[in-house]
């Protein structure tokens, strides 16, 4: 929820693209494993632009898809809008839907969804936390 508060804050600026990453989800790991942060976009050309960044800097991201027949999962008979589903599948996703809801439509933005830990040493990254995703990002 606070990182929803970020979204719609930095929203009021009107930026020409909006960016975050977050250890969000536990699904992610599921799907992708440790080594591999999830990115979700709203814009084809912003996520070619990460993964070709993340190949370039050796910090390899996967795009998983903001489906759309999903986000009336978020549907709440008691609140404006639910931050979960009922249903125990699609977690990943369903957050990065979420999120979505707080960006201002027409704005290019993207989410890394980073499990932010290395689980063992390999070249160049230490066992611990990790910021994963962020070379990606800077490239």
């Amino acid at each position: 929820l606070v990182l929803a508060d970020l979204l719609a804050f930095a929203a009021e600026r009107a930026p020409d693209l909006m960016l975050d990453a977050a250890t969000l989800t536990g699904a992610a790991r599921v799907a992708l494993g440790p080594e591999l942060p999830a990115l979700f976009a709203t814009d084809d050309a912003l996520a070619d632009a990460l993964l070709a960044g993340g190949i370039a800097a050796h910090d390899p991201l996967w795009r998983l898809p903001l489906h759309d027949a999903y986000d009336s999962w978020l549907d709440s008979p008691v609140a404006d809008l639910g931050n979960v589903s009922a249903r125990p599948l699609a977690g990943a996703i369903i957050a990065a839907l979420f999120l979505r809801r707080f960006v201002p439509a027409g704005t290019p933005w993207a989410h890394l969804d980073c499990y932010a830990w290395n689980d063992s040493t390999r070249p160049g990254a230490p066992e611990g936390g990790e910021a994963t995703g962020i070379r990606a990002l800077l490239a």
